[in-house]
Formats: C-alpha cells, sequence, structure tokens
C-alpha cells in the first residue's frame, strides 16, 4: 500500500486508527481455546469486526514468536486474513548488521521465503544505514522508525541533547537523507505530544506511527493538535485498550464499540483540517 492509497483509505473510512494484534493465548477468552489455533481465531474475529473502521492492523512479533512454531503459524495466517485495504504492519523493531537485516526482511517482506509481506515494518536506528538499507531495498514497503517511544525510559537515551538538538532530532535528520516520505514513517509516542512541534519542524510531511493511546494514556486531541498534516500525516495505535475491552464470548462486538468510539473522534478532527 503506497501513500496516496493509505490517504484515500484514511478519508474514505474517516479514520486514521490502527489496531495493535497484541494478543497474548493467556488473555484471549476461554472459549477460544477449543479452537486448533486460538490465537488466529482471535484475530480473526477482532479483524471482521473491525476492519471498516480502521486503516491499519499491527501484530506484535514477540507475542507470536514466543510460542515457537505454532506462534509463527498464527502470525503468518494473520496476516493473510488482514484486507487487502488495510495498511499491515509488523511490530518486531528489528535492526542488525547488513546481512542479517537482509534476513530479517526477507523473514517479513518476502511471501515465496516466509509466507509473510507486510507492508510495512518497525525498526531500530542505532547501527545506522546498513542496518535499515535492507528493507529500504523493498520495493513498495514501508520503514518504521523507531525515533520517540512511549516509554518512561525512552528518555535514558532518546532526550539526551547534543548540540544538534535532542538524539531522537539527529535519528530524524540523518534518517530523511536515507529515504523520503514515500518509503519512511517514524515512531513518536502518543504521551510525547509537546515533542510533536519539534518532530514535524524536522518531518513536516512523513506519516507518524502513534502507538500509546488508551491503556498507556496517549490523548487523541493532544496528538491530532500537534501531528496533524494536510493529508493526515497519522496512524494512532491502540491495543489492548481494543482487543481486551470484554473477555466474553461478545469480544469482537465490544471491541467494535470501542473502535467505533475512536474513529468518531477521528472523524472530527479530519473534519477540522478537510473542510
Amino acid at each position: 500500500m503506497n501513500r496516496q492509497q493509505l490517504t484515500e483509505q484514511i478519508n474514505r473510512k474517516k479514520s486514521f486508527l490502527c489496531i495493535g494484534l497484541d494478543t497474548d493465548i493467556t488473555l484471549i477468552p476461554k472459549f477460544l481455546l477449543d479452537h486448533e489455533d486460538p490465537v488466529l481465531e482471535f484475530n480473526k474475529r477482532i479483524i471482521g469486526a473491525t476492519h471498516d473502521l480502521c486503516v491499519a492492523y499491527k501484530p506484535n512479533s514477540a507475542f507470536y514468536e514466543s510460542r515457537g512454531l505454532a506462534g509463527w503459524q498464527s502470525l503468518i495466517n494473520t496476516w493473510k486474513h488482514i484486507p487487502k485495504d488495510c495498511l499491515s504492519i509488523i511490530d518486531a523493531k528489528r535492526g542488525d548488521i547488513g546481512n542479517t537485516s537482509t534476513m530479517y526482511a526477507k523473514a517479513f517482506f518476502d511471501k515465496t521465503a516466509s509466507g509473510m509481506s507486510f507492508d510495512a515494518i518497525t525498526v531500530a536506528p542505532y547501527m545506522g544505514i546498513d542496518s535499515i538499507q535492507p528493507f529500504l531495498d523493498f520495493e513498495n514497503k514501508w520503514v518504521i522508525l523507531l525515533v520517540l517511544t512511549s516509554n518512561n525510559s525512552s528518555k535514558d537515551f532518546q532526550l539526551t541533547e547534543n548540540t544538534d538538538g535532542h538524539l531522537f532530532e539527529t535519528v530524524i535528520k540523518k534518517a530523511n537523507t536515507w529515504a523520503d516520505d514515500d518509503k519512511l514513517m517514524y515512531v513518536v509516542g502518543a504521551t510525547r505530544t509537546e515533542e510533536f512541534k519539534i518532530i514535524r519542524k524536522h518531518a513536516p510531511n512523513h506519516f507518524l506511527l502513534v502507538p500509546g493511546l488508551g491503556a498507556q494514556g496517549g490523548s487523541l486531541r493532544e496528538v491530532c493538535k500537534y501531528g496533524l498534516t494536510k493529508d493526515c500525516g497519522l496512524l494512532v495505535n491502540a491495543s489492548r485498550s481494543i482487543i481486551y475491552a470484554s473477555n466474553g464470548e461478545n469480544f469482537a462486538q465490544e471491541a467494535r464499540k470501542e473502535v467505533l468510539k475512536i474513529q468518531k473522534e477521528m472523524a472530527i478532527e479530519l473534519n477540522r483540517i478537510f473542510s
């Protein structure tokens, strides 16, 4: 999915919501455990109930890798089930020396090699361009670079200052020389709204993947105030507050109710900039 297609979906659905499929088999409704693949069944029902109200799904690979072969199969089949009109993001946070990153890229982008071909992947920038380039080399794929995350200890490194500003500013300015905003997105936590103004100074047109809405306390209004661009420029992620809205047999319907609340807020914000 390219930038134009993503923007078209945002306009059509009046939503820039990304739903995180951080599916923990110990937290899903117990009745699903009778299914051959409980995690896949859970994901399928969440997707079926919400795909018309969101523009992206983001499985976190750790929740699948931790279950070994069964988990990988759940991930492959979940990717297959994500509708084509939704951006598929694998939250893998990879990044290593070039030949290793090449294999990571194949694992998540090369369907022939692994059975999966996600549209986008989260990548850590610490090792520099040679750890990022293998992901960028894949055509029609997005690299979503970690810049300013929502966890408390992000300040240990990301907010340290140098003559060039904060470290996260250095990352953005350098990464802007690697690829343009049709190929590169940045991760910025929803709890970092004050820094959005700085980020938009360096990345005025890039899409930002914004985790931290809901359970982590991020404010959609604040994110939109500082982050929205003329073509939206945001993918705001919510995970636990949606997928675990209920642990009963109606969990998918309850998830949809939560998504609908967010989508209505997003529609209001989009109307402000597009009207």
